[in-house]
């Protein structure tokens, strides 16, 4: 079973990256068939360096919009106190006055 699954990985592996096994064989000069694999190529690179790097920000993201969304959060439940029950913040400072006298 290894050896079949090392086969079958060499073989993918030919197909992608020979010119001679791959599709690219069909074209006829050789140069030409260089040109469009190194194009691919870098065109690979080039995509899975931005979804490495999207991966890698995604955290930072997250973390980023949770603090936004809680920051909005209790500054809309401040507002909804402060205009229901606007003594709540009254109760602490006066029992702190009381205190002081």
């Amino acid at each position: 079973m290894l050896k079949s699954l090392i086969g079958l990985i060499h073989y993918l592996w030919k197909f992608v990256f020979d010119h001679e096994v791959s599709p690219l064989r069909n074209i006829p000069d050789v140069a030409v068939r260089h040109y469009i694999l190194q194009i691919l190529g870098f065109m690979w690179a080039i995509s899975f360096s931005l979804a490495i790097g999207s991966y890698t920000f995604m955290a930072i993201n997250i973390i980023g919009h949770t603090v936004l969304i809680a920051a909005a959060a209790i500054t809309v439940t401040t507002w909804t106190v402060a205009t229901k029950k606007p003594d709540v913040f009254l109760k602490k400072s006066k029992k702190i006055d009381n205190d002081i006298e």
